[in-house]
C-alpha cells in the first residue's frame, strides 16, 4: 500500500492527511495505525459516490456498530435542517463524544459532516475520507466547517480540526470531467499562494493533471496539501494570513448565491472566474505586473469551463453580486475586503473597496 503522509500540527489537534491510491481497502487498518479508536461510527454517504465504493467502505470499516446516512450533497441541503437530522441519528443511537462522525463524499458532505461533529455534545471525533479533487486538495483540509443561508454561503460554522484525513486517488476516476476542473480551480489557486515553480509545473502538466494521470495528478494534490498546511499552522482561525486562502473567493462566493447556487455554475467554475477577476482588478490597481497578469490568464483561458462569464452575469445582475458580497465573512466595515495578488507567494488580504468602485469594476468585466 503505498501511500504519503502529510502531518498538521495545530493549537487544537495533530493529525494526519493520507494519500495514495486504493486506500479504501486498508481503511480500518489505517485508522487503527493512527490511533484513531471508537466503538461507535456514523458515515455520511455522498449519494454521487458509486454503489461499489459505498459498499466498500461500510464493508472495510471495523467497529462494534455502524451506522450510514446518504446524503444528497447539494448547497441547498447545506442547511441546518441536514445539521439536524444527522444528529437526530446521533442522539437517537446514543453516540458520544468519543465516537466517530465519517464523512465519505465531496466538499459540501465534508463541511456539513464537519459541522454536525463540532456541535454534537460540543464535539466528537470526525474523519473526514474526501472523494472529489477539489475536497482533496482544499475543503478537506484546515478545519474550516460551515453551512449556509438566505444572507449567503458559509456563514455559520466553526474551525474544527480533524482526527484524521484520507484521500484515496483511485476514486477521482469515477468523477465527471467537470467535477475534475472544479478540483483544478483550488489547485491552481494553491500555486498562486505559493510559488513560480509550482505554477509551472501546473503549466507543464496541466493536460495530464485533467486525465488523472498518477504521477502528476499525486504531485499536484500533495502540493496543494503542503501549501495549505502551511498556512493553516500559521494561522488556524483565520485571523490574517489564512485569508490568502480566499483568493478569487469573494467574487466566487457571491456568483453562487447570486445565482442562488444554481448547477450552471459550481464551487470550482465560480473560483476560476473569482480568480481572474481578483487578478483583473491586481493589474488595474498597477499591484500585479502586466506579464505576470498575462502568464496567469493565458494559463486559465486554457481551463474548460463549462458556462462562460457573460453567459451567466450581465449589467442587471451587478446589484445582486454587490449585495452577496456585502454579506462576507472578511468585511469589516461598509467597503467590501478584497484579496489581491502581487505576485506569486505575494498576496495582499486587506484590500477595500467601495460600492462605486466595484460597481464599475464588475460592469468592466462584461464584454
Amino acid at each position: 500500500m503505498k501511500m504519503n503522509k502529510i502531518k498538521v500540527k495545530t493549537q487544537a489537534k495533530e493529525y494526519s492527511i493520507i494519500i495514495g491510491d486504493k486506500l479504501l481497502n486498508n481503511i480500518s487498518k489505517i485508522i487503527k495505525s493512527e490511533k484513531i479508536l471508537f466503538s461507535k461510527c456514523l458515515i455520511i454517504i455522498d449519494k454521487n459516490i458509486p454503489k461499489h465504493y459505498q459498499k466498500k467502505i461500510i464493508k472495510n470499516l471495523n467497529c462494534n456498530f455502524k451506522a450510514s446516512y446518504i446524503f444528497n450533497p447539494s448547497e441547498k441541503n447545506k442547511s441546518q435542517k441536514s445539521i439536524d437530522k444527522i444528529q437526530n441519528i446521533l442522539f437517537n443511537k446514543r453516540f458520544n463524544r468519543d465516537d466517530c462522525l465519517i464523512a465519505f463524499g465531496g466538499g459540501i458532505v465534508g463541511d456539513v459532516s464537519a459541522y454536525a461533529a463540532s456541535t454534537y455534545k460540543r464535539g466528537m471525533k470526525f474523519i473526514n475520507i474526501p472523494t472529489t479533487l477539489l475536497s482533496q486538495v482544499d475543503s478537506s483540509i484546515g478545519g474550516k466547517t460551515g453551512i449556509n443561508n438566505k444572507f449567503g454561503k458559509n456563514l455559520i460554522g466553526s474551525f474544527f480540526q480533524p482526527d484524521l484525513v484520507i484521500s484515496d486517488i483511485e476514486i477521482l476516476k469515477s468523477l465527471p470531467k467537470r467535477e475534475i476542473v472544479c478540483g483544478y480551480a483550488e489547485i491552481l489557486k494553491s500555486s498562486l499562494l505559493d510559488n513560480q515553480r509550482n505554477f509551472d509545473f501546473l503549466n507543464k502538466n496541466f493536460f495530464n493533471i485533467l486525465k488523472l494521470e498518477k504521477k502528476s495528478l499525486k504531485k499536484a494534490i500533495i502540493n496543494s496539501c503542503l501549501l495549505k498546511r502551511k498556512i493553516v499552522q500559521k494561522d488556524e482561525k483565520e485571523s490574517n494570513l489564512r485569508k490568502v486562502l480566499n483568493l478569487g473567493h469573494t467574487f466566487a462566493h457571491a456568483y453562487e448565491s447570486s445565482l442562488n447556487f444554481s448547477k450552471k455554475l459550481n464551487h470550482g467554475e465560480a473560483v476560476v472566474f473569482g480568480i481572474q477577476n481578483a487578478l483583473s482588478l491586481s493589474k488595474n490597481l498597477k499591484i500585479l505586473s502586466n506579464e505576470k497578469f498575462e502568464i496567469i490568464s493565458n494559463h486559465i483561458k486554457k481551463i474548460p469551463i463549462h458556462n462562460s462569464y457573460n453567459n451567466l452575469f450581465n449589467k442587471k445582475h451587478i446589484k445582486k453580486i454587490i449585495y452577496f458580497m456585502k454579506s462576507d465573512k472578511k468585511n469589516i466595515s461598509d467597503n467590501i475586503n478584497l484579496i489581491l495578488m502581487r505576485d506569486f507567494g505575494k498576496i495582499i488580504t486587506n484590500y477595500q473597496i467601495n460600492n462605486t468602485n466595484l460597481n464599475k469594476f464588475l460592469n468592466s468585466q462584461l464584454n
